[in-house]
């Protein structure tokens, strides 16, 4: 993988987070069955996601979206 491009399941995890989902386990659903990932390593998988400065330049609305809502959580902590 080139150093300044995304592999093809990051930029997969942050299409996953651009999109809505309806009700409770959709987004679940969607992480199995479309990533092929438990949730919890799909979450860990984002999370390393949001540090990662490639990730910031080809996503940024998305990923300053998703630093925010961390940040918040972890202050409420």
């Amino acid at each position: 993988m080139d150093v300044g491009q995304l592999g093809d399941r990051e930029r997969n995890i942050l299409a996953l987070e651009r999109r809505g989902f309806p009700g409770p386990g959709a987004k679940e659903r969607a992480i199995r069955e479309e990533l092929g990932l438990a949730p919890v390593r799909y979450y860990q998988l984002l999370n390393a996601l949001l540090d990662d400065p490639r990730a910031l330049a080809a996503d940024p609305v998305t990923v300053n979206r998703l630093r925010r809502i961390r940040e918040s959580r972890r202050a409420e902590r």
